[in-house]
C-alpha cells in the first residue's frame, strides 16, 4: 500500500475518527435522504454521503499504510471488553472498493430511478441504498464477530426491500426479493450460530482476542462446528456454488441501481468475511480449515466456474446472463482464496477488485440502455451500438475485461490466479481457468454480436444514448478496467498487502 503511505486525505482531527465516520456518514445520510423534501434532494444527499464515505476510506487507507492497523475503541472502552473497529490492509481495501463503487452508483441513480421507481418512493429508495452501503462498510471495519453479523443484516434488510422495489418495472422482482430474503435469512442464521459456537468455546466476541484463544483449541468440536456454520452461512451470502440460487433473480429483476451496486459489492463483502474468519480468526494451518478449503471450497469453486459459465451461454435475458457470469467469477475468487498461499490470496483478491469494476460497468451500461426502452431479452438490445455508441463502447471495454483480453484488468487477475495455481501444482485449476475463459468468449461474443452486428428490432423503440450524468460514472468504471490492466500497481498493491496482513497475523 505504498501509494497511500504519503496520502493525508483529511486533517488529523478528522483522521482520528475516520474509521467510525466511514460508517456513520452514509448511516446519517440515509436518515436525511428519507426525510428529504423531494427526489432531487435525496439524490444529492446520496451522492454527498457516498463521497464522504470514500473520503474517509482514503483517510483510513493512508493511516493503515503508515501504521499497519487502525483501531478505534467505541466509547473509550479498550478491547476486548468494548466494541472495536479494527481495520488492516484487507479492511482498507474493501472499504475503498465499496465506497468507490457507491460513488459511481449514486451518480448513476440520478437518472436510473426515473423510469423504475415511483416519484414518491425515490427518497426512501436512496435511504435504503445508503443503509445498505453503511452495512457493507461496517462489515469491512468491525473487529467484533457479532457486530459483523449486525452489519451483515443491516445491509441485507435494505437490499431485500430495494430489490422488491423493482416490481414496478418487472413483477418478477417480488419473488426474487422473497427468495433472497429466505436464502439470506438462512445464511445469516447459520453465520450467527457459528459465532455462538465460537463464543461458547472462547468467551469473547473480539476477533483478535478470539484468534488468540482459538489457537489452543484446534481439536475442539465446537470450534470446528462453528467454522463450518460460518463458512456455509457466508457462502450463501457470497453466492458460492451451489448456494447461489438467489442471485440470478436478484440481479436480473432488481432496479438498475441495485444491480450495479450489488453485483460489485454484496458478494464481495461476504467473501471478505470468509477470508477474515478463515485466515485471521481461525488458524489457516489447522487441519480442519485446510481440508475444508482443499476438499470443499476449491472443488465447488472450480465447478462454479465451468457450470455457471455454461449456464450463462444459454440465457436469453441479458441481465440473467451477466448474473450467472457473476457466480462463475465468484468461483475464480474463491479458488484463489482456497489455495491458502500469498500468491493465491493476492490473485483472488485482485480478481475480486477487478470483477467489481467490470461487472458494475456492465450492469450500468445495460441500465443506461434500458432508460429509453423496456429491454429485457438479449434480442431487445439488437443494434444498440448504432443508436448508443458511447454506452456500447463502455459495455464493450468491460466485456473485454470479463473475457480476460490482454491489457485489461480481467486478464491480469486471471493470469495471477494461473501463476498461483501452478505454484501449488493445481493443474486442474489451470485447465478450469483456461476452459472458462473460452466459454466467456462465447457468451460475451453472443452479447456483442447482437448489439453490434444486428439491426434494431423492426417497429420497436430505438435505444437512445445515455445522458451525460450516466456516461461519466460508466466511463470511469470502464476506463479503470483498462488502466488497471496496464498499470495495476494500486489494486495489486492493495491485494498483496491484504494477503500479507491476513497471513502474517500469526
Amino acid at each position: 500500500m505504498s501509494f497511500f503511505a504519503d496520502l493525508y486525505a483529511a486533517p488529523p482531527a478528522l483522521l482520528a475518527h475516520a474509521a467510525v465516520l466511514l460508517v456513520i456518514g452514509p448511516l446519517m445520510a440515509a436518515a436525511a435522504a428519507a426525510l428529504a423534501p423531494n427526489a432531487r434532494w435525496a439524490w444529492m444527499i446520496a451522492v454527498g454521503g457516498s463521497v464522504f464515505a470514500f473520503w474517509m476510506a482514503l483517510g483510513v487507507a493512508g493511516e493503515v499504510a503508515r501504521q499497519g492497523v487502525v483501531t478505534y475503541a467505541m466509547g473509550g472502552f479498550a478491547p476486548p471488553r468494548g466494541i472495536t473497529f479494527r481495520i488492516d490492509a484487507l479492511g482498507a481495501m474493501f472499504a475503498l472498493l465499496i465506497s468507490a463503487i457507491a460513488v459511481a452508483a449514486s451518480l448513476f441513480s440520478g437518472h436510473s430511478l426515473d423510469g423504475e421507481i415511483r416519484p414518491g418512493k425515490r427518497s426512501l429508495f436512496q435511504a435504503g441504498f445508503l443503509l445498505c452501503q453503511a452495512g457493507l462498510l461496517g462489515m469491512s471495519a468491525t473487529g467484533d464477530a457479532f457486530n459483523a453479523f449486525v452489519f451483515l443484516e443491516v445491509s441485507s434488510i435494505g437490499t431485500y426491500a430495494l430489490i422488491a422495489a423493482g416490481s414496478g418495472r418487472d413483477r418478477r422482482a417480488l419473488p426474487a426479493a422473497f427468495n433472497y430474503l429466505i436464502m439470506g435469512t438462512v445464511g445469516a442464521t447459520l453465520f450467527v450460530t457459528g459465532v455462538g459456537f465460537l463464543y461458547a468455546a472462547t468467551g469473547t466476541l473480539n476477533m483478535a482476542d478470539m484468534a488468540q484463544r482459538l489457537a489452543t483449541l484446534d481439536d475442539n468440536r465446537a470450534v470446528q462446528a462453528g467454522f463450518a456454520f460460518i463458512v456455509v452461512g457466508l457462502g450463501i451470502k457470497a453466492a458460492m456454488f451451489p448456494l447461489h440460487g438467489w442471485l440470478p433473480g436478484a440481479y436480473a429483476h432488481a432496479p438498475s441501481l441495485m444491480a450495479v451496486f450489488l453485483s460489485a459489492t454484496a458478494t464481495k463483502a461476504a467473501i471478505y468475511l470468509i477470508v477474515r474468519f478463515a485466515y485471521t480468526v481461525f488458524d489457516p494451518g489447522a487441519a480442519f480449515v485446510a481440508h475444508f478449503m482443499d476438499w470443499i471450497v476449491a472443488p465447488l469453486a472450480g465447478t462454479a466456474i465451468i457450470v455457471c459459465s455454461l449456464q450463462a451461454m444459454f440465457q436469453t435475458e441479458l441481465r440473467r446472463m451477466l448474473a450467472y457470469s457473476s457466480v462463475a467469477q465468484v468461483g475464480y475468487i474463491l479458488l484463489g482464496v482456497a489455495m491458502g498461499t500469498a500468491a493465491g490470496l493476492t490473485g483472488g483478491l485482485l480478481h475480486l477488485f477487478n470483477h467489481a469494476l467490470m461487472k458494475a460497468a456492465l450492469f450500468m451500461a445495460v441500465g443506461a440502455m434500458a432508460l429509453s426502452v423496456k429491454a429485457v431479452k438479449l434480442t431487445d438490445f439488437s443494434g444498440a451500438a448504432r443508436s448508443a455508441p458511447w454506452t456500447m463502447a463502455a459495455f464493450g471495454v468491460a466485456s473485454f475485461s470479463l473475457m480476460g483480453v490482454p491489457l485489461t484488468a480481467g486478464f491480469l487477475s486471471k493470469w495471477r490466479l494461473v501463476e498461483a495455481a501452478i505454484g501449488v501444482e493445481w493443474w486442474w485449476a489451470v485447465a478450469v481457468i483456461a476452459v472458462s475463459s473460452l466459454l466467456a468468449l462465447v457468451y460475451v461474443g453472443r452479447m456483442l454480436e447482437v448489439m453490434v452486428f444486428r439491426s434494431a428490432v423492426a417497429g420497436g423503440d430505438a435505444i437512445k444514448e445515455a445522458p451525460i450524468g450516466v456516461l461519466i460514472p460508466l466511463w470511469m468504471l470502464a476506463m479503470a478496467s483498462v488502466w488497471f490492466g496496464v498499470d495495476a500497481s494500486i489494486p495489486e498493491g492493495l491485494a498483496r498487502a491484504s494477503a500479507a496482513a491476513v497471513l502474517g497475523v500469526r
